[in-house]
């Protein structure tokens, strides 16, 4: 599991909600303003001294507004422990807030400057206060020359709230953001910070309350944050008396030319997620590939869709199709059969760019598209998808129905319902056939007895889980079937 999220809170909040619940707090008397700041800049302290970097070089960036205001209650802090930390101005503060924590600075002996580049040499610490939840649209040139000399330095920084650089609703950077080591969230933690660049740039997430837990209660979750916990007392211990038939049949399809390894994965995928029976429909010349290192799994070589192939998708509970399928006439008549079917599916890979091709809407099934396949079925380009993911997983959702996974860093996964980011795996995972042990993971907790959404969240989070396990030995280098042993591990786990 990734340190960044122990000990957070599993609601996620858009920055508008967590400034509702600060004027909610203030307005019903339970603090100011300017108490915020304070308490704000007391717990990045905190986070200092835990880390003993309070007693280091330090520089401290402060922007014009109150996440500039909680960076000068954070020098005031350092410089009464006796280090006096260069503080940098970038802008002219404009609130009530910053002037109070300007005042109290100046009053304990501070000095402020303007930002130089040249003011960050010899820096060991720095607390970024620069933009907060202020981060959108395009930065200006000085803004981008503070951010990439900070991102040169070789100094741990602390981003207050949020990098700036990185909005806090969306996850995007545009185009530069400060990489922070550790990322203090306040009040609420912001649903950006677990999805797309964000997860490049916010480091180990820490997270105060400020105090505003209850007032932030009264709003809706905009989104919900998984993480292995999830996977706790989900499948329990399966009766003494089960087999096979009891555990999931499951038919996978797909394997066109010069791709049998991609149903390869999937199917081994599924056997060690808890399947009791996997077939394997593909080219019949991929029989050998198939079963050579995995007899286990049954096999249906297929040149053209007959009673036989219709057989066996009655025979299963759930149905994969797409790893390694192809757009040819072979890939798109079993992309047909698949649709005649009433049974539950995970669509992937070519089957959703099939999909893009001939729309349509149905609830019993899985999406999961990585950005370029979300991109081709709802006809954008993949930057327009990465600019705001939460965004693209809403239509994908609206227009397709059932559960739509949008793949990449910090998977989203919405049913109409319930949006849940998980920020799991690592960079290992991007290559080739990862898609397709994910699908294989999903289908065999569909078939165990898991709803769509549940079994595509736990699929999800063991896929990511499997990713890290593997990845002690290395990220880069790190297979696809590297995963397998860990899936297992995984629905086998104490956890579980």
């Amino acid at each position: 599991m990734s340190d960044s999220c122990l000990s957070l809170p599993q609601t996620l909040y858009t920055a508008a909600q967590v400034k509702a619940a600060e004027i909610n707090a203030v307005n019903s008397g339970a603090c100011s303003l300017y108490e915020l700041v304070e308490q704000a800049g007391s717990a990045a302290m905190e986070i200092l001294e835990s880390s003993e970097h309070c007693n280091l070089a330090t520089v401290v960036l402060v922007g014009k507004g109150n996440n500039g205001a909680d960076a000068l209650v954070v020098a005031r802090l350092l410089l009464t422990r006796g280090n006096r930390a260069r503080v940098l101005l970038l802008g002219q503060g404009k609130t009530q807030e910053y002037a109070a924590a300007m005042a109290a600075f100046v009053e304990v002996g501070g000095i402020t400057e303007a930002f130089t580049e040249s003011a960050l040499e010899g820096a060991e610490v720095i607390i970024d206060g620069v933009l907060g939840t202020g981060s959108s649209g395009e930065l200006s040139e000085d803004l981008q020359q503070c951010f990439n000399a900070v991102n040169s330095s070789p100094a741990w920084v602390l981003s207050l709230d949020m990098p700036s650089g990185v909005n806090a609703d969306t996850g995007n950077v545009s185009p530069v953001a400060i990489q922070a080591d550790v990322t203090l969230c306040f009040g609420g933690l912001k649903q950006g910070l677990f999805t797309s660049r964000a997860r490049h740039f916010a480091g180990l997430i820490r997270y105060a309350s400020l105090g505003l837990t209850d007032f932030l209660a009264k709003f809706p979750a905009e989104a919900q944050r998984v993480d292995a916990g999830y996977l706790k007392d989900l499948l329990g211990r399966r009766p003494r008396d089960s087999h096979k038939g009891k555990s999931g049949k499951v038919t996978i399809m797909g394997g066109n030319y010069g791709m049998a390894g991609a149903v390869r994965l999937a199917g081994e995928a599924c056997l060690r997620a808890g399947a009791g029976l996997v077939t394997v429909i593909s080219r019949p010349e991929h029989q050998l590939t198939v079963n050579a290192n995995r007899p286990e799994l049954m096999f249906w070589g297929c040149e053209l869709v007959d009673m036989e192939v219709y057989l066996r998708l009655g025979w299963a509970d759930v149905l994969v199709l797409g790893p390694g399928l192809g757009k040819d006439d072979w890939g798109y008549n079993l992309y047909k059969a698949v649709g005649l079917s009433d049974k539950p599916c995970v669509l992937d890979a070519d089957a959703l760019n099939l999909l893009s091709k001939e729309p349509c809407r149905q609830i019993n099934r899985v999406l999961t598209p990585h950005p370029g396949e979300a991109a081709r079925l709802l006809g954008v380009s993949t930057a327009e998808i990465e600019v705001d993911r939460f965004a693209a997983v809403r239509q994908l959702q609206e227009r397709f129905g059932g559960v739509v996974l949008l793949k990449g860093a910090g998977t989203l996964i919405y049913d109409g319902d319930t949006l849940v980011v998980a920020p799991v795996g690592n960079p290992g995972l991007a290559s080739g056939g990862c898609g397709d042990v994910l699908s294989g993971i999903i289908a065999a907790l569909m078939a165990q007895g898991l709803d769509t959404m549940t079994a595509t969240i736990a699929g999800v989070v063991i896929h990511g889980e499997a990713a890290d396990l593997a990845a002690l030995a290395g990220e880069r280098g790190m297979l696809a079937s590297d995963l397998m042993p860990f899936i297992r591990q995984l629905v086998n786990s104490d956890l579980i």
